[in-house]
This record gives structure tokens, sequence and C-alpha cells, in this order.
């Protein structure tokens, strides 16, 4: 489970030294966690789920600001499709659903979404946006802050939609590493319908 060296490793400097942390550290744990949800998913959805470790190797100079995993129905890559992302930022773990660099068939999937908000607000209220992967920054899960992000996801080019939770250094759940995993899990659970309608639309476009 993620502890506080986990969330240490982004004070070390340089790349070869933060990346030596993020493989001690932090990789390990996503792999844990993706094997369980992988059990926990794939009865769900009915098909196999793939577990992916971001290695960074496109990086020469500046070390990761953050670092992730995903859980994708491809073998071989997985920001080509909507797909389970589990990651940590220095002040925060993530688990979202994501649609991240130009998926194929990304405004079949928005208008989708957008055509089946109530899913969507059927959400805990505790589920944040995002939309850009690459900063901190979330934002509150509203019926105006959902249309904006997936009506930008369809609409630009660069336009990205991330749905789920994070849970906070700081939060006393840590504490508890079961109790964290159960959530993590129910996070998870609770975006299986909203995963379901991406993935159909992303085939329907296909087929079509």
């Amino acid at each position: 489970m993620f502890t506080e060296k986990s969330f240490a490793v982004f004070d070390v400097e340089g790349l070869d030294g933060r990346m030596a942390a993020i493989r001690k550290e932090i990789q390990p744990t996503f792999q844990q966690l993706d094997e369980v949800f992988q059990q926990v998913l794939e009865p769900l959805l009915g098909e196999e789920l793939f577990i992916h470790i971001a290695q960074h190797r496109r990086r020469t100079t500046y070390p990761p600001e953050n670092t992730w995993s995903a859980l994708s129905r491809q073998k071989r890559g997985y920001k080509m499709e909507p797909h389970f992302q589990l990651g940590i930022w220095p002040d925060y773990v993530f688990m979202w659903l994501s649609c991240i660099d130009q998926p194929k068939n990304e405004q079949a999937i928005a208008q989708a979404l957008l055509d089946n908000q109530q899913a969507i607000a059927g959400l805990s209220p505790d589920f944040v946006l995002s939309g850009d992967h690459t900063q901190p920054k979330v934002e509150e899960l509203s019926p105006e802050n959902t249309e904006r992000l997936l009506k930008r996801f369809r609409d630009v080019k660069k336009g990205e939609f991330q749905i789920g939770r994070i849970i906070k250094k700081e939060d006393p759940i840590w504490k508890g590493p079961e109790a964290a995993q159960a959530f993590m899990v129910e996070t998870y659970e609770q975006l299986v319908p909203i995963y379901q309608i991406a993935i159909e639309a992303s085939f329907a476009q296909v087929e079509n």
C-alpha cells in the first residue's frame, strides 16, 4: 500500500535517483493493487484486462512529477481507449476512468457520456474530474463541470476527460491499508457503468 515513502519519492532530485525510488517504492504497489482490481473488474466486464506500469522511458533530463499505472483491454497500450488508471502525485493518489491523449473515436465517446450524464450524476459526491492528466488540478463533480469538460473533450483536439477519486497524502485512511484498498475497489466498481458506456460508444463507431 502507499505510505509516506511513496510520496517521498518526489523529493528525490534527478531523473535517475527519482526513477530508482519509483521502481522501489511505488511500482510494486501498483502491481499489487492492479492485480486486485483486475480480479474484481474482469468478471464485472466479462473481458480480460492488462496491467501497464509507466516506465517514463522517454524522459532524458527531468524527473517525472507524477507516475501511474493503467488497466486496459489492450495488451500493447492503453491510451487508445478509455481505461482505468491508478497513480500518484506528490499530494495525492488518484483512481481515474481516463480518456487521454486523443483516444480512438473520442467524439463518439464524449457524446455518449454527454447523452448519459445520469450515470455520472449517480456517483458518490466525493468523485472529482480532471481535464488535463499532466496537471494535478482536479475539479468538483458537478453537472456544469461535467458538461464543460465533456464538450471540450469532444470538440478540442487535445481535450481530455478523467473522472474518479483522489486520496490525499494526509488522509488517515492510509493508516488502514485494507480500508484504503476497499475504497479503491469500490471507486472502480462505481466507474464500471460509465466505462461500459464509453467503450460501447467507441466500438459502435468502429462498427459503423
